[in-house]
């Protein structure tokens, strides 16, 4: 077999993987969101610079958490997973340098805290108003003093 026939197939192969993973992806949100309640929910991973570390991804409220998942991967598991009891809301704030680059266009940097310390989400308006309803309607019994 002449060497341009090994390019060829090589090319081929690695071609089919690709349109494997973009289905992979697809299959992979559709089975996410047919539930219902997700959104565009981007997460600055823990302990980057001010305006580095962004990751985009899915968020998907399930029952009493706000699960994140990551837009490129192919797991069916949550990358990350944030109690409603645990979350309390920081503020926002519109991204800023390299931040509008990073970030799914008109969305906004939210900051919360957690006892594992302070939480970055980047959502649009629309979800954050559904994100403080669904903080906000936490079950009879919870300490609202917090």
């Amino acid at each position: 077999m002449a060497w341009w026939a090994w390019v060829l197939d090589a090319a081929g192969v690695a071609l089919l993987l690709l349109v494997l993973y973009g289905a992979g992806l697809v299959v992979r949100r559709r089975l996410l969101s047919r539930h219902g309640g997700t959104f565009e929910l981007s997460h600055r991973l823990p302990g980057r610079a001010s305006d580095r570390g962004w990751v985009l991804g899915l968020g998907r409220y399930s029952g009493e958490d706000l699960e994140w998942f990551r837009v490129f991967s192919l797991s069916p598991r949550p990358k990350r997973a944030w109690s409603r009891a645990t979350l309390a809301f920081d503020g926002r704030r519109d991204p800023v340098g390299a931040e509008q680059a990073s970030l799914y266009p008109d969305h906004l940097v939210i900051t919360c805290t957690s006892p594992a310390g302070p939480v970055e989400l980047a959502m649009s308006d629309s979800s954050l108003t559904g994100f403080q309803a669904w903080l906000e309607a936490q079950p009879p019994g919870t300490d609202w003093n917090r």
